[in-house]
């Protein structure tokens, strides 16, 4: 299922402040970049975004759930990926706030997979 364009264009512009937004077909949706690194996916009707470590926890207190897909044998849970608060979707500070955390852990994962290709 392709993101539909105004869910698009609502992420785009609660974005915006962070730089010069990119985008990618992945797997049914669209992700997110600054530079090469996906900080943002939307997924259905979700912003999922990229977490890792502690910042994962930290979105589970506030409310987030990791995006989770079915299989034939149940369900598989992606964890790296974690739905933005529901109050940050009414705040435009509070999910610029979160979208730099996930940012930085985009940039660090991205930095570590070139890494990886020297």
């Amino acid at each position: 299922m392709a993101t539909d364009p105004g869910f698009l264009t609502f992420a785009r512009d609660l974005f915006a402040p962070l730089g010069p937004i990119s985008t990618k077909r992945m797997f049914g949706g669209t992700g997110l970049y600054i530079g090469d690194a996906m900080f943002a996916a939307l997924l259905g009707d979700t912003i999922y975004m990229k977490a890792e470590g502690p910042l994962v926890a930290a979105y589970q207190a506030a409310g987030s759930e990791p995006f989770s897909y079915g299989t034939k044998t149940g369900r598989r849970v992606i964890p790296g990926l974690t739905s933005l608060p529901d109050s940050a979707l009414d705040d435009p500070d509070e999910a610029l706030d979160w979208a730099r955390k996930s940012l930085a852990d985009a940039e660090t994962a991205a930095a570590r997979k070139r890494a990886r290709r020297r």
